[in-house]
């Protein structure tokens, strides 16, 4: 048997290297969270590109690498890959007493990251649409006392106001009430696939012009119900129009304007810079 501690804390080293984030909490909280007690009991199922391996045995040590593992194969739900969140929740640098919304918690791996990362005084509402894995994620997050489980739909169902909004599932846009929940200098990251061919992970900021974005990494993650098609009425990007976004606005502040790269009813994306300096 592997030394568990050990493990977990070289595991935690690769994490908070690939993140490249300048908080050493990172590290300590992915060697504090132990990750099989999310998994259920092994061995598990480890997706490999196409193919589904098997680990030989219920060790621990097969899970603590950068392994996608599976939470439920025939709906396509996995845990996540470790390297792709490390990175994510670093750019998102979440704070002690931030508020988190987390859209997709699965079984609760990552809100439990989350939960440590904005302890003390912050909190975590964790949004799992399918019943088994939400019922599961309520019993892992337990032993965090700032972590709260909500069985629904993000999408119709009022998102509180958040300091970080962090989306694991796919979205042609985020829908308008997300930006709303975002408090000034809230931070969502979301995954934008406007089309089958454009699978991209974008980052927003709250600032005093509006909400600012960063595409910066392909990134794909199984659909959100409700949020995950286009109508005909909408202005569909190509992947070099997506790349160029900057900006996204709500169309009952802004109406769409040249610089648009997408349109979906009241969200539409802008190449338009909020961040550039005065007289750019």
């Amino acid at each position: 048997m592997s030394n568990i501690e050990d493990l977990r804390k070289f595991y935690a080293r690769l994490m908070a290297a690939n993140a490249a984030s300048s908080d050493p909490r990172l590290e300590e909280v992915f060697a504090e969270v132990p990750r099989e007690a999310f998994l259920g009991p092994g061995p598990w199922t480890i997706v490999a590109g196409n193919s589904k391996v098997t680990t030989p045995s219920a060790d621990p040590a097969h899970i603590y690498q950068n392994v996608l593992v599976a939470l439920d194969a025939d709906k396509g739900i996995n845990n996540g890959e470790p390297f792709l969140h490390a990175q994510w929740i670093g750019k998102l640098t979440p704070k002690p007493g931030e508020a988190v919304t987390h859209i997709g918690a699965g079984t609760g791996y990552y809100s439990a990251v989350l939960a440590r990362l904005v302890s003390p005084g912050g909190t975590v509402t964790a949004f799992e649409l399918d019943g088994r894995l939400a019922e599961l994620a309520r019993k892992n997050l337990e032993a965090y006392g700032n972590a709260t489980v909500v069985h629904g739909d993000a999408v119709t169902t009022p998102l509180p106001p958040s300091d970080i909004v962090y989306v694991n599932a796919g979205v042609v846009a985020p829908p308008a009430p997300w930006l709303k929940a975002l408090r000034p200098g809230g931070r969502m990251i979301f995954p934008w696939r406007p089309a089958e061919r454009i699978p991209l992970a974008v980052l927003v900021t709250r600032t005093e012009k509006g909400f600012a974005c960063d595409p910066f990494m392909r990134s794909w993650f199984i659909p959100c119900v409700g949020a995950s098609t286009t109508n005909a009425a909408a202005n569909i990007p190509t992947r070099e129009q997506a790349a160029l976004t900057r900006s996204i606005w709500l169309t009952s502040d802004k109406a769409p304007d040249r610089t648009a790269t997408a349109i979906f009813g009241d969200v539409w994306f802008s190449s338009k810079n909020l961040r550039a300096k005065a007289g750019k």
